[in-house]
C-alpha cells in the first residue's frame, strides 16, 4: 500500500480580474516525488506553488497537507532582512560547532559559496544582506531553504543568478535529497537532470507526464498528435525540437519512463534543426571570409589582465558558445571584439574585422524604449520586414513568433512586464538583419515556449554567432563549438563542449587541495625537476605546434571560401565539408596536445 500524499489539490480554482489561472485542478504530490512545472509566463506557475505552501487561498477547492508536512519554499523574492548577517539568516543564535558539523550544511555552504566561511561574499559569512548584489542574496535564500529539514521544497527559479557550474552541483544535490520537490524553472536541462514528473500549465488546466523534459516533449506531442488540436505551424517546431533531442542528446533520454512510439514516427524522417553547410555558405556570401581575426590581443578589465597574447579567428558561420565563471572575462573579450568596429584596439595586440561586418549584440540592459509606443510600432521602427535564410517575414510575424499574438502586438511598451521586454528587445535586433550576433544571456526572463521559437528562429539565421548563457540546454542547442575562459589568461577549444568545461573546472578546483595534502604533494614532490635542455625541447615543440594550427586555420578559412562560391553544388559542398570536418579534428588533436605541454 503506497504512502498518502504529502499534499493533495482538491478541485482547486484560482482567478484574477483578467484571467482564470486554475479552474477545478485536481494534483497530488507523493514523498520523494520529483515535479517539473512548466508553462508560459503569466500562465499560473507561481500562482500554484502559493497555493501549494498556503500563502495564497483559492477561489474554490482546498489544500489539503499531511499531518506535520514541513514545507520550505524559495520564492521570486525573498523574506532576508537587510540589517541582518548571512550567519543570522542561514543559522540564527545556533553556535558555528552546531551546524559546521552537519554534513549537509557543509556540502550547501561549500556548493553556494565556496567553503564554511563563504569566502565568495564581501565579508564572508559576516556580510550584512543589505550590501550583497541580486545574485547574492539569491544564493543565501537558497541556502537558507535547502539548510531546513523539510519534507517538501517549492522552488520557483531556482537556477536563477548560478552559473553552469552552480546549477550543475545544484541538481547534485537535490538529487541525493530526500525531501520531495516542485520546482518552477524554464532551465530544461535541470528539469531532465531532476525531475520525474512534469505538469504543464495551460489556461486553467494542469496536464501530467511522466519523466523529465524530453519525455514530456515527447508525450505532448503524441497526445496533441491523437487529439489533432495543434496548429501545423506548433507540430513542425516541436518535431524539430524532438528531432534534435534524440540525435545530438541522447543522454537527456535517459530520465524518460517509456517509450512512446508514434511520436518517434514523427520525427522518422526529419532532417537536423539546421543545415550547417548551407548556413556556413549564406554566411560566407554575407560576410566574407573575415569576421573578426584577433592576433596577440591582451584583454583587460582595469588593471586585471583576463586574456593574454589572444590569437583567435571567429569565422563566417561560427555558432560559438563562450563559457566561464562570472568575471572570468566573458563579456570583456565581446567588448574588445566590438570596440574594433570603431578602429578602437586593444591595449596588445590587433583585432582585424570584415569590411561587411554588421554587428548587433543583445546585453543584458534592456533598451530605453518610448513607453507610448505599441509593440508592433517599436519593431517596425527597425523594419517593416526582415530575411531570415531563406525565409522572409514582417514585423508582425516575427512579434508572433516571440510570443506576442494578437492584440498583444498593440500592448503599450509601458505595460510590458520585463520577460515581454526582453522579447521585444530579440525582436528589435533581429528586425536590423544583422550577420554577427552577440548573445549576452539572451534566455533571461524568457518562457520555454518563447525559447523553443528563438531556437527555430536562429536555426534560419546565416551569421556568426557568440552565445554567452547559462542555460546549458540552450547553448547545446544552438552553438556549434564551446570555448572556455578558465581564469589562466588563455581560450581553450573545448571540444566536448559543456562536460568537458565542468571537468576541467572541477580538476582545478580539486588541485590546490591536492598540494595542500601533506609533504608528499609538495610542488616537485614525486617529480624530476626538469633540465634546460627538456625545457627548450617542450618550447620549440610548442612553436612548432602554434605554426601548425596557424596553417590548419587557414586551411579552414579558405574552405569556407570555397564552399561560398559553390553553394549551388550539393556534391562540391559535401565534399568541401568533409575536408573542413577533418581539419577541425586535426586543430583539435594539435590544441589538446599543446595545452598537455603547456600544463
Amino acid at each position: 500500500m503506497s504512502a498518502p500524499n504529502l499534499v493533495n489539490l482538491e478541485t482547486v480554482s484560482k482567478a484574477y480580474p483578467d484571467q482564470v489561472v486554475l479552474d477545478a485542478v485536481s494534483l497530488g504530490i507523493a514523498a520523494g516525488q520529483r515535479v517539473g512545472v512548466v508553462g508560459r509566463n503569466g500562465d499560473g506557475k507561481s500562482t500554484l506553488l502559493r497555493l501549494i505552501a498556503r500563502a495564497d487561498v483559492p477561489d474554490s477547492g482546498r489544500v489539503v497537507h499531511t499531518g506535520g508536512t514541513r514545507i520550505a519554499v524559495l520564492g521570486q523574492t525573498d523574506g532576508l532582512r537587510d540589517v541582518a548577517t548571512v550567519r543570522d539568516e542561514l543559522f540564527g543564535d545556533a553556535d558555528a560547532h552546531e551546524w559546521a558539523r552537519d554534513s549537509r550544511v557543509r556540502e550547501i555552504l561549500t556548493g553556494l559559496f565556496g567553503g564554511l566561511d563563504a569566502p565568495v561574499l564581501p565579508e564572508g559569512l559576516d556580510s550584512k544582506v543589505g550590501v550583497l548584489s541580486g545574485g547574492e542574496r539569491r544564493r543565501v535564500d537558497l541556502a537558507r531553504v535547502l539548510s531546513e529539514d523539510a519534507d517538501l521544497l517549492l522552488l520557483d527559479e531556482p537556477t536563477n543568478h548560478l552559473d553552469i557550474e552552480g546549477i550543475a552541483w545544484l541538481a547534485s544535490y537535490l538529487n541525493s535529497t530526500r525531501a520531495a520537490i516542485i520546482v518552477v524553472t524554464h532551465d530544461r536541462w535541470f528539469l531532465d537532470e531532476i525531475c520525474d514528473r512534469i505538469w504543464d500549465v495551460q489556461r486553467g488546466n494542469v496536464f501530467e507526464y511522466d519523466g523529465g523534459y524530453t519525455a514530456y516533449v515527447l508525450a505532448r506531442a503524441e497526445r496533441e498528435r491523437q487529439a489533432s488540436v495543434a496548429e501545423e505551424k506548433r507540430q513542425n517546431l516541436m518535431r524539430k525540437e524532438l528531432a534534435w533531442l534524440r540525435r545530438g542528446a541522447k543522454a537527456r533520454t535517459g530520465k524518460a519512463k517509456y517509450r512512446v512510439d508514434a511520436a518517434n514516427e514523427l520525427i522518422a524522417n526529419e532532417p537536423p534543426p539546421r543545415d550547417t553547410a548551407e548556413l556556413v555558405s549564406f554566411a560566407t556570401g554575407r560576410l566574407g571570409k573575415t569576421v573578426f581575426e584577433a592576433k596577440g590581443v591582451t584583454v583587460q578589465a582595469g588593471d586585471q589582465i583576463l586574456l593574454e597574447d589572444l590569437d583567435w579567428i571567429l569565422g563566417p558561420g561560427k555558432r560559438v558558445g563562450l563559457l566561464g565563471v562570472n568575471g572570468a572575462g566573458k563579456t570583456s573579450l565581446l567588448r574588445t571584439l566590438a570596440n574594433a568596429l570603431n578602429d578602437e584596439q586593444p591595449a596588445a595586440g590587433r583585432v582585424k574585422v570584415g569590411r561587411t561586418v554588421k554587428l548587433a549584440w543583445l546585453t543584458q540592459h534592456m533598451e530605453d524604449l518610448d513607453g507610448s509606443w505599441r509593440v508592433l510600432e517599436a519593431i517596425e521602427n527597425v523594419a517593416k520586414r526582415v530575411q531570415l535564410g531563406k525565409k522572409e517575414m514582417s514585423a508582425g510575424q516575427l512579434a508572433e513568433r516571440l510570443g506576442f499574438l494578437g492584440g498583444k502586438q498593440r500592448t503599450f511598451v509601458r505595460d510590458l512586464s520585463g520577460g515581454q521586454r526582453r522579447r521585444l528587445q530579440l525582436a528589435r535586433l533581429l528586425m536590423a538583419e544583422p550577420n554577427v550576433l552577440f548573445l549576452d544571456e539572451p534566455t533571461n526572463d524568457l518562457d520555454i515556449e518563447t525559447l523553443t521559437q528563438l531556437e527555430d528562429l536562429l536555426d534560419d539565421w546565416a551569421g556568426t554567432m557568440v552565445v554567452v548563457s547559462h542555460d546549458r540546454y540552450f547553448t547545446e542547442r544552438v552553438a556549434d563549438e564551446s570555448w572556455a575562459l578558465l581564469g589562466d589568461r588563455r581560450l581553450r577549444h573545448l571540444p566536448r563542449g559543456i562536460e568537458e568545461y565542468l571537468e576541467r573546472r572541477a580538476d582545478k578546483s580539486a588541485a590546490p587541495q591536492a598540494k595542500s595534502k601533506g609533504p608528499g604533494n609538495a610542488p616537485g614532490a614525486g617529480k624530476a625537476p626538469s633540465s634546460a635542455a627538456e625545457d627548450r625541447a617542450t618550447q620549440k615543440e610548442l612553436s612548432k605546434l602554434e605554426r601548425r594550427l596557424a596553417k590548419v586555420e587557414e586551411k579552414i578559412a579558405g574552405l569556407y571560401a570555397d564552399m561560398a562560391e559553390h553553394a549551388t553544388d550539393p556534391a562540391k559542398l559535401g565534399e568541401l565539408q568533409d575536408q573542413v570536418t577533418a581539419l577541425e579534428t586535426e586543430r583539435d588533436e594539435i590544441e589538446e596536445r599543446w595545452m598537455a605541454l603547456a600544463d
